[in-house]
């Protein structure tokens, strides 16, 4: 989906306001507007008093939950503009240019996670170390060290994650004559993709009619690899890809699948995928929290209490962002204090409430409320339990600067290949192969 693991729609809501999040997630950001600029929340008379900027991608949910209105009734002096650009793709390159220059930084800016090591790698003197400001001992020690330079420097805190589970349909699953309790479910699969995939052959003989068993091989591929340790880069910086067990591991679990009559041959995001939802085209999708909205509004009615949650084979995370504060910015003590509180566990709760962002702090998680409607619809899974047992699990992860584009040429090159167009995976690996070294060439 996302040429990162959330750009545009990694915050899909709960409550079928999923058409709020399609800018975000995550990362995921294929949407058409170029930028545009959120405007100014509240804030009126602020005479003499202080405007922080905060720069965002997509919809953070941010201003949505409230949490603009609710700051600066808290202080009176203190107006909060969100200057909002659509596309990671635009609001990117355009950060960087404005942190290089020195100038034109918001007092705020929001990373992705598909861009957190850049930042940390090339940027890191650009911004304000808030290891110094916070208690880091909240956050998710592996969401942390995604924003540690190698000596120690925080340059941004965490706002959400995606941990990961699967959603299934079990009306289909007992058409297939399949195990439809999501506690006995799990288990069967538990520790190993290779088992869900397993799982996959056996839906297959007696799938229900004009159905399959999974969405993608491409889904399948970056499901497994968001639990691994090990993916495109080492410790050092050194790209790996070729040589990462963890890339070997994901890549073969998906040619299992894409050499089978198992996947629907989908693209993530694409209209056809979209539509399979609602058209009941495949059982099973690898579904990180923020999933849920958007399943919930591609279902429709139709969906409500056919679709269930379990936990995934392993714990496994795909999209979430953070917050820092440039060096530039003109007002770095009262940015830093609203850094710091749109970020505590109160906040990022009334976030998970309006738009499903699930919060990279697990003291948050005892107090996390889905919507009825959501729970109801997911057939009372207890969703907040299976999302924060997967998130408090995940390994610390390695990123590269163009972890992205190589996760894009391995998908939609090299595993394409072989499931859309009948290629071997030694050929899909070939191919996959030449387009990476392009990549990095660049």
């Amino acid at each position: 989906m996302r040429t990162t693991a959330r750009t545009s729609r990694r915050a899909m809501t709960f409550a079928v306001v999923a058409a709020l999040a399609t800018g975000l997630l995550a990362g995921c950001a294929t949407d058409d507007d170029s930028g545009s600029d959120g405007g100014s929340s509240g804030g009126a008379g602020n005479k003499g008093g202080t405007t922080l900027t905060i720069g965002t991608f997509g919809v953070f949910g941010y201003k949505q939950a409230g949490l603009y209105d609710e700051y600066m009734k808290l202080h009176p002096g203190v107006t909060i503009k969100e200057n909002v650009t659509t596309r990671t793709d635009v609001y990117w390159p355009k950060t960087l240019t404005r942190l290089q220059a020195g100038s034109g930084t918001d007092d705020i800016q929001a990373i992705e996670v598909g861009n957190i090591t850049e930042a940390v790698q090339t940027q890191a003197d650009k911004f304000v170390d808030l290891g110094k400001e916070v208690d880091k001992s909240q956050w998710l020690d592996w969401k942390n060290a995604q924003a540690t330079t190698k000596d120690g420097k925080l340059i941004g805190l965490g706002t959400d994650v995606g941990p990961m589970a699967i959603c299934y349909r079990k009306d289909l699953f007992e058409k297939a004559g399949l195990e439809t309790d999501r506690t006995k479910l799990a288990a069967q699969w538990q520790g190993d993709w290779n088992k869900y995939v397993d799982l996959g052959k056996q839906y297959m003989k007696k799938a229900p009619n004009g159905t399959k068993y999974v969405d993608s091989a491409s889904s399948v591929y970056n499901a497994a690899l968001g639990g691994e340790k090990e993916r495109y880069y080492d410790k050092d910086g050194s790209v790996i890809w070729d040589k990462s067990t963890g890339v070997k591991k994901s890549w073969n679990a998906a040619m299992e699948v894409a050499t089978s009559n198992m996947s629907a041959k989908l693209k993530q995001f694409d209209k056809p995928w979209q539509q399979g939802f609602a058209n009941g085209t495949f059982a099973t999708v690898a579904c990180p929290a923020w999933m849920l909205g958007y399943i919930q509004e591609k279902s429709g009615d139709a969906g409500k209490g056919k679709w269930d949650v379990a936990a995934a084979p392993t714990a496994a995370n795909w999209g979430g962002s953070f917050i820092g504060v440039p060096t530039a910015s003109k007002h770095q003590k009262e940015a830093i204090a609203l850094a710091k509180w749109l970020t505590a566990p109160a906040q990022q709760a009334k976030v998970f409430a309006k738009q499903a962002s699930f919060p990279s702090m697990p003291s948050a998680y005892a107090d996390l409320k889905p919507q009825a409607a959501t729970t109801a619809y997911f057939s009372d899974a207890p969703l907040t339990q299976i999302f924060s047992d997967s998130a408090k699990t995940i390994p610390v992860q390695v990123f590269g600067i163009k972890d992205q584009p190589i996760g894009t040429a391995i998908t939609d090159t090299g595993i394409l290949q072989v499931e859309q167009k009948g290629k071997s995976p030694a050929q899909g690996w070939d191919a996959a192969t030449k387009e990476v070294k392009d990549v990095l060439d660049q």
